[in-house]
């Protein structure tokens, strides 16, 4: 009888592994898959008997095998891998999203024997991903943010009118994609939208630049040459830095929004615009108009309608979403398979202060890009200043994530009037759940808490 036993002590195990709903293999010394159960035929497509004997890289088809293997990793340094996000290509060639854990596999004595790795289809919780993402959507710009939303909530009312536009907020918060969305959305969305940064250009040359010129206008104006507002003749003209523009130069502006018409350079007469003018400064208009650098009366035809964008550090709640927005990006842009970023690196994006908005993030994500493969991006591909070093990152990690959640649930009660219930719906969570996080956050209820 005793003989027996391995036969089916080996049966037993293939019972218990065929019961788990994650998808588990073993491999040996040499990489060979020596065992494979029925949730890994399902979702790779492949079957046990054609997996077993094989080199686990070529049934197990991840973006991360030929350079970072986390079963390769886990024997060579004894640390298992828990809930890494990769991707696997099926028997039919389909692309999947997974989380992978390993451990190492050893004998009664402590001998190194193999390898064990799980992993789980996340097909259906990248879909809710993209759907809750999605729930987070306006034209071409992402945010949880209460603020932000609120922006999207007017822009449409906005987009409608003609009346000009002034958006405030610091460099790379995104002014520029506020302006195309308003066009995208108004009666003009068919016209030309023509974008101008006036900090870029000296005043002489940005004069010519947003007027035109007539040939004979200068020495070298052998040919009629259009300006931008001629260019964007029934469309949007979006005025970038408008702060930074001379005292001249704004005289002329003021006329265009007063006449609806300018005059090119060396012109004899006005032409009509029928342009819609949306400008947008780092600097605040009100105190230049009041040092008397900028025509009071300028602004006054621009601030039709202001809208003020908050810096990144005041919407780190994005921080993920926007993060994962430009990674799907450069995946496509580069032919990549990077499948995210990894809790360390995420930690560091979060604690670090973003002076330069939005535009800075995307930029700290193509740098990662550049050092990472495929896999997840790590602390070692963040440029320097934004990776913490370990222990810093250690105490602000639990603490920078958690101050986050805490915000955001803490914004939707307050849209919702502290009712729990609504604020769970909106949120897509069970009213219980988020009982225990409002506990867990220290987070302050209103005192009658309406239900």
């Amino acid at each position: 009888m005793s003989g027996n036993r391995p036969r089916e002590n080996s049966k037993v195990t293939e019972a218990i592994l065929d019961c788990i709903n994650d998808g588990v293999f073993t491999v040996d010394h040499e990489w060979i898959v020596t065992s494979f159960n029925q949730a890994a035929e399902k979702i790779t497509g492949i079957g046990s008997q054609e997996a077993i004997g094989r080199p686990c890289c070529e049934v197990f088809r991840a973006n991360i095998c030929e350079n970072e293997c986390a079963l390769r990793r886990t024997l060579e340094t004894g640390t298992s891998v828990v809930n890494q996000h990769v991707y696997i290509m099926t028997a039919l060639g389909k692309r999947i999203p997974i989380s992978v854990s390993t451990a190492a596999l050893r004998d009664e004595k402590g001998g190194l024997m193999g390898g064990v790795e799980t992993f789980r289809d996340l097909t259906l919780v990248e879909e809710l991903r993209k759907q809750l993402r999605n729930h987070y959507v306006f034209a071409d710009m992402l945010s949880r943010n209460h603020r932000m939303h609120q922006i999207f909530s007017i822009l449409p009312q906005i987009a409608e009118s003609e009346s000009t536009v002034l958006l405030g907020g610091e460099s790379g918060t995104g002014k520029e994609l506020v302006a195309r969305a308003i066009h995208s959305l108004s009666r003009r969305k068919d016209g030309p939208f023509v974008a101008v940064n006036c900090g870029a250009l000296p005043d002489t040359l940005l004069e010519s630049e947003l007027f035109g010129y007539m040939a004979g206008a200068f020495t070298d104006a052998k040919k009629d040459k259009p300006g931008r507002f001629a260019i964007a003749e029934g469309g949007t003209i979006f005025l970038d830095e408008i702060g930074d523009i001379s005292a001249a130069l704004q005289v002329r502006l003021l006329r265009v929004l007063q006449e609806k018409e300018f005059e090119p350079l060396g012109s004899t007469g006005p032409v009509k615009a029928n342009v819609r003018v949306i400008t947008a400064s780092n600097k605040n208009i009100e105190d230049l108009v009041k040092e008397g650098i900028f025509r009071d009366d300028l602004y006054y035809r621009l601030n039709v309608v202001q809208i003020v964008l908050p810096p990144l550090r005041d919407r780190k709640e994005d921080v993920p979403l926007l993060a994962e927005l430009f990674i799907d990006r450069l995946n496509r842009i580069q032919g990549k398979d990077v499948s995210g970023i990894s809790e360390e690196a995420l930690s560091d994006l979060m604690h670090h202060s973003w002076p330069g908005n939005v535009r800075e993030l995307q930029n700290v994500i193509e740098h990662a890009f550049i050092l990472c493969r495929s896999g997840l991006i790590r602390t070692e591909h963040l440029p320097d200043g934004i990776a913490a070093p370990g222990a810093k990152r250690k105490s602000h990690a639990a603490r920078t994530l958690a101050e986050s959640e805490a915000r955001f649930i803490e914004e939707a009660l307050v849209r919702n009037s502290h009712k729990r219930l609504a604020t769970a719906r909106e949120l897509g969570i069970d009213k219980t759940t988020l009982w225990r996080k409002i506990r867990k956050l220290g987070i302050k209820c209103s005192a009658k808490d309406p239900e």
